[in-house]
């Protein structure tokens, strides 16, 4: 049942919320205009989430930071012959609240909740690949109380405990309509579901909490130069019980097709995989008074995601063979991202950037449910303070995958395995293959108060 089970490995992904298909790098209005790029930079409560040993420097008693952003997404598959599919998606809103309190001067605490991952694609339920993906809705969600010292003018460290959760909910077509026309052909049914996906299914779940840390150092090392570090630890995801439900195009396929396949229905599962531990470095220099320049690379340690192992847990599927222990194999991968604020006056910020990241996904393991490529993303942004403690911050990223070609991915058709394991003469191995160009618009408003 390899088709299903990639399904679920989305969900799980999910679960994790960190595919790279899913990363959302939309964790602040003020920081996206500049490329996204904090792990120098002293951001106040904002600094929880880049590298918590930038609260340590705030100069503020309280400073309170939320926003959120729509994330537009579209993706275009073209199929060998020339015939295109594009997604219809809805915006998702991941969102941020960031808040930090001096408790002495050299003492910072404070608290953030925000979506670090989570996406949207929807292929419809009748196209060309509706057996590899039809639609994922992806959330996560992230709570992180922090704590930062400035051990000196210069040096300050900060730590802070990550609460991770998440929710998905998607849909897969478990047969094609030309597999399922072979199977009627063999049987005498004149009837035909051509391009119509006869059977999906439905998979939600939700994961259970998750814990894990994030420790950060910042260096002053001269009045114009900052450095920072931040490394964000490995965490288990686990989801105990998905539930599965099936779904039929009409009597006909559920007539034809339910005692094949009506096992899945209300089927619970369990699956756990790793989210992989990411370190960022950085820096940042003040050129002017009023010009300063960030630079980030941050390292994804996605090599830990060698394998995704799904358990059911009906003892009728786990006998048929329904439990899957998949190969991934992602690799290592870098993300650059570099940004500058221009103070055009007391009240108006500029800013700009770039930043391009590398897929961790390996060609071998490339279909629709996860159609990342390596990806560049420019962005401009501004704040403004119309009084003195409050700020407006705006800002626009737009996403584009560098690379083209063909991609493919080789399955097991359920309805052909099983009446090749009657006799019949017909291959189940299918490929499906694409080129995909996926390409996001990204928004976002913010305001921040402090005093």
């Amino acid at each position: 049942m390899k088709k299903l089970s990639m399904m679920l490995g989305a969900l799980v992904v999910a679960a994790s919320a960190h595919a790279e298909g899913y990363q959302v790098n939309t964790l602040s209005a003020r920081q996206l205009g500049m490329g996204h790029v904090g792990v120098a930079m002293k951001l106040g409560a904002e600094s929880g989430y880049f590298n918590p040993a930038g609260m340590a420097f705030m100069d503020k008693t309280v400073d309170v930071s939320a926003g959120v952003t729509a994330t537009m997404p579209t993706c275009t598959a073209t199929l060998p012959d020339g015939t295109q599919w594009q997604t219809d998606n809805k915006a998702s809103t991941p969102f941020y609240v960031y808040t930090g309190f001096r408790v002495y001067d050299n003492l910072k605490v404070g608290v953030s909740i925000n979506n670090p991952y989570g996406s949207s694609i929807n292929w419809t339920r009748n196209w060309a690949g509706a057996e590899l993906s039809q639609r994922v809705s992806l959330k996560t969600f992230s709570l992180q109380p922090t704590v930062a010292w400035r051990i000196t003018d210069r040096i300050a460290v900060g730590a802070g405990l990550m609460i991770a959760w998440g929710s998905v909910d998607l849909d897969k077509g478990l047969v094609s309509g030309a597999s399922t026309d072979q199977l009627l052909a063999a049987s005498g049914v004149e009837y035909r579901f051509g391009s119509t996906t006869p059977a999906s299914v439905n998979l939600k779940g939700t994961a259970k909490v998750a814990l894990g840390y994030n420790v950060g150092v910042m260096v002053d090392v001269t009045k114009s130069l900052t450095v920072g570090a931040s490394f964000r630890s490995k965490v288990m995801a686990k989801v105990k019980a998905g539930d599965a439900s099936v779904s039929y195009a009409n009597e006909v396929a559920e007539q034809l097709l339910e005692s094949k396949i009506g096992l899945i229905n209300e089927a619970n599962f369990k699956a756990e995989m790793p989210m992989p531990y990411t370190l960022t470095l950085g820096a940042s220099y003040k050129v002017s008074p009023k010009l300063q320049l960030a630079f980030d690379a941050q390292f994804t340690g996605w090599k830990t995601y060698k394998e995704l192992n799904i358990e059911f847990l009906d003892e009728r599927l786990v006998q048929a063979g329904f439990n899957q222990n998949l190969k991934k194999n992602y690799h290592n991968a870098w993300a650059f991202r570099l940004g500058g604020q221009y103070a055009l006056t007391n009240r108006l910020d500029l800013r700009a950037g770039v930043a391009y990241d590398n897929t961790p996904v390996d060609d071998n393991y490339y279909n629709p449910e996860t159609p990342g490529k390596d990806k560049v993303s420019p962005s401009i942004g501004l704040s403004f303070r119309p009084i003195k403690n409050l700020s407006i911050d705006l800002a626009c990223a737009y996403i584009a995958n560098v690379g083209s070609g063909e991609k493919s991915y080789t399955y097991d058709d359920l309805i052909l395995k099983q009446m090749a394991a009657q006799g019949m003469p017909v291959g189940y191995m299918k490929t499906f293959t694409a080129s995909y160009s996926p390409v996001a618009w990204c928004p976002s408003i913010g305001i921040g108060y402090s005093f």
